[in-house]
């Protein structure tokens, strides 16, 4: 079990730092995005594991396996009397596991519930100041001169743009532009985003939490940029991301409340649209 543990803490060492901080600076990625977020997806939760798992075999060492800790710490624990050959190191590794693996939880869980909350509060909104787009569903307008566009994800969801971005678009441009906000409300990408951003307020003090959640962003952005190229082109959708782009777009989701679209995010946006897919 302690070699176990050992095994488990060194491969979540390395996924906390030099396996992220590469892929991060890596080019690939911009090249198969899908992949790059597959990849993403996979070492978050494998690092997740494997640091709780190294806790937790190290301390049910003494037992030999987790069943066998489960079997004596618990009666244990409810009797007062923790058996003699669990060190103070052993219970603390445990007590540690459990309480990383309830912290992100229970921050994952609060993400959720903050992002609800501000989805039912949009849509309320956009009820009450939004205008149906004739002809084209799930669109609402909102009188407003900046040109702007976001997506509202849920059980309903909606794309909404302002009439600044309808007046000033083309409409080629402006399909490109609702075609890439509903490829994030198909993709789910919300759902991506929600996950990256509990984990960076679980650990805010954890750069890569960070480095991740802007990846896992510009990613989502670069997947929704491919279903709009596919249906306009790529010079229509370029033209389109530079005038939403120079807006000061807030984000493409009402309720991301993490990263916003900079023009780090804008600039290889719009590099990758020059290479032939």
């Amino acid at each position: 079990m302690v070699a176990l543990a050992a095994v488990l803490g060194a491969f979540a060492v390395a996924l906390a730092w030099p396996v992220p901080l590469a892929l991060s600076r890596a080019t690939w990625p911009s090249r198969s995005p899908a992949l790059a977020l597959a990849l993403w997806q996979a070492i978050a939760l494998a690092g997740a594991l494997s640091m709780i798992g190294s806790l937790l075999a190290f301390g049910a060492s003494p037992a030999g396996s987790l069943a066998a800790a489960v079997d004596h710490l618990v009666p244990a624990a409810l009797h007062g009397a923790i058996p003699a050959e669990y060190a103070i190191v052993h219970l603390a590794s445990i007590t540690l596991a459990i309480g990383l693996a309830i912290h992100l939880l229970l921050n994952l869980g609060l993400t959720a519930v903050r992002a609800e909350r501000e989805r039912r509060r949009q849509h309320q909104l956009i009820a009450l100041l939004g205008d149906p787009m004739p002809g084209v569903p799930r669109i609402r307008v909102l009188a407003h001169p900046e040109p702007l566009a976001y997506c509202v994800p849920g059980i309903r969801t909606a794309t909404v743009l302002t009439d600044g971005l309808v007046d000033a678009l083309e409409p080629d441009e402006l399909a490109a532009v609702i075609a890439h906000e509903r490829a994030h409300l198909d993709q789910f990408h919300h759902l991506v985003l929600l996950s990256f951003r509990a984990w960076h307020s679980a650990l805010p003090w954890f750069p890569i939490a960070n480095r991740a959640e802007r990846a896992v962003a510009l990613l989502t952005e670069m997947l929704a940029d491919d279903d709009a190229r596919r249906e306009v082109g790529d010079d229509t959708l370029r033209s389109a991301i530079v005038l939403v782009g120079s807006s000061g777009e807030p984000g493409a989701y009402a309720d991301s409340g993490g990263i916003s679209p900079d023009h780090a995010m804008l600039t290889a946006r719009l590099a990758r649209l020059s290479v032939t897919p």
